[in-house]
């Protein structure tokens, strides 16, 4: 009697899970990859689109597509609503997928501290629709600044505030100052986009607080020179249609972006499993479930040790070293070798850009910054992207953005969800067409870190 084929069932293509189910592409296994989305994006460069220097396509590529050749996979449009643990089912609305392996790779989604109705004015960015919410919502407050006479509320319209100071906060402010002070001034007549005050508010002493505090000075010092106010030790406590408090003062804005914290997906609750604050599930030292050895959690959604007692971080190389480790685990079970001892995690560096010109990278004991750092930088980014196609579209777009201060995918477009309430219809005071929308609110985001550092 022949053996049956173990089904290895994998939720969610971000990082974690494409490693995992390229790495079993010679196991004994059959593997089912289920995704909300038809294609895997790459995190890190989502706010390039945001700022309108890349273009979705550009960072973005089918799964189906990548995953063609590989015999034993088979890919899934569908949304997973829950998980019988029990039977041993992924349930997706009325599909029912059996496994005899569960890799759970469904990352994390912005978290307001305890206040989602924030999420309506102080869009987040953790996929490819809220980079192009965020990027329609930055070009409309220059052409609805351009309409209007009232010279207060251009000054509102023209103010960008972003919340939190890691790498994504950084990186976002950076680029809203480049647009402003570069892209755009030769192109409104009535408004100077020069006048735009970008202002990256922090809650505590510093930012980028997992940087050495010389990377994280240089990139306050280089953000300033750019022209963008640093506000650390302010907390925020209101977002609204019209601005942002603080704890001492309030900063009427235009636009308000969320960078200050993630919340896992419902993946524990779907398992019932113990969770941390942020809800990602703690896993074992193999990164299986307490109480359930066929359940892995990875990436974002998994509360990890690694073997120095910190805990795995959320990026981009993590999630790839535990998709890579838990594919070697189920192939060793389904040929019936001994499989390895306990996920051992590797940090080789960290990196995030500022602007032109302008990068802070850090290899174990060695720094690098500037120009040298915006290279290298550059450089690890275009290598990590997938597909020759890519990498030569991304690299040329750099290159010629360096060398025009342009950036060549300023389209307003309608939004993926719902129109936009009362926000951006007070701020038009001329007749207008155009309608802004905003994200949906999701119960299953994807998977992949914001932030990339060295595989």
């Amino acid at each position: 009697m022949t053996a049956r084929t173990p089904k290895v069932v994998i939720v969610g293509a971000g990082f974690g899970g494409l490693t995992a189910a390229q790495f079993l592409a010679r196991a004994p296994v059959d593997v089912t990859i289920i995704d909300r989305h038809n294609f895997h994006y790459f995190q890190p460069l989502l706010y390039q689109v945001a700022t309108a220097a890349l273009s979705p396509a550009d960072i973005a590529w089918p799964i189906r597509s990548i995953l063609r050749r590989q015999k034993n996979a088979t890919v899934l449009l569908a949304d997973v609503t829950g998980i019988d643990a029990q039977a041993r089912i992924v349930r997706a609305g009325s599909l029912s997928v059996p496994y005899d392996y569960l890799v759970l790779a469904t990352g994390a989604t912005h978290s307001y501290f305890g206040h989602p109705e924030w999420a309506s004015v102080a869009p987040g960015l953790k996929q490819i629709e809220d980079a192009t919410v965020i990027r329609r919502k930055i070009l409309l407050a220059f052409e609805h600044a351009e309409l209007t006479d009232d010279t207060e509320e251009q000054r509102r319209l023209l103010t960008f505030v972003v919340v939190g100071g890691g790498p994504t906060g950084v990186e976002m402010a950076g680029a809203i100052a480049e647009v402003a002070h570069h892209a755009l001034p030769s192109e409104f007549r009535r408004i100077d986009p020069h006048s735009a005050r970008v202002i990256l508010i922090e809650a505590g002493p510093r930012l980028l607080p997992a940087f050495p505090e010389d990377l994280a000075a240089y990139a306050q010092k280089s953000l300033e020179r750019m022209g963008v106010e640093v506000r650390t030790h302010a907390r925020v406590t209101d977002c609204t249609e019209s601005g942002v408090d603080l704890e001492e003062t309030r900063i009427a804005a235009g636009t308000v972006i969320w960078a200050a914290g993630v919340v896992a997906s419902p993946a524990a609750e779907w398992l019932g499993a113990e969770h941390d604050r942020a809800g990602r599930v703690k896993v074992e030292a193999d990164l299986r479930v307490p109480g359930r050895p066929e359940i892995f959690v990875i990436g974002d959604t998994a509360s990890a040790v690694a073997s120095d007692g910190k805990a795995v971080p959320g990026i981009a190389p993590a999630a790839k070293q535990m998709g890579r480790y838990v594919a070697n685990v189920i192939a060793a079970k389904a040929g019936n070798r001994t499989a390895p001892g306990p996920f051992q995690y590797r940090h080789q560096g960290d990196l995030a850009t500022i602007g032109r010109k302008a990068a802070v990278v850090k290899l174990d004991s060695i720094h690098l910054t500037g120009f040298i750092g915006w290279l290298f930088w550059g450089i690890a980014h275009v290598y990590f992207l997938i597909g020759l196609r890519n990498r030569a579209v991304v690299a040329f777009t750099w290159l010629w953005n360096y060398l025009t201060y342009q950036r060549g995918a300023r389209l307003i477009t309608e939004g993926p969800a719902a129109q936009i309430q009362a926000r951006d219809e007070k701020a038009r005071p001329l007749s207008s067409s155009v309608e802004v929308s905003h994200a949906p609110e999701r119960n299953q985001p994807r998977s992949g870190p914001s932030r990339l550092a060295l595989k």
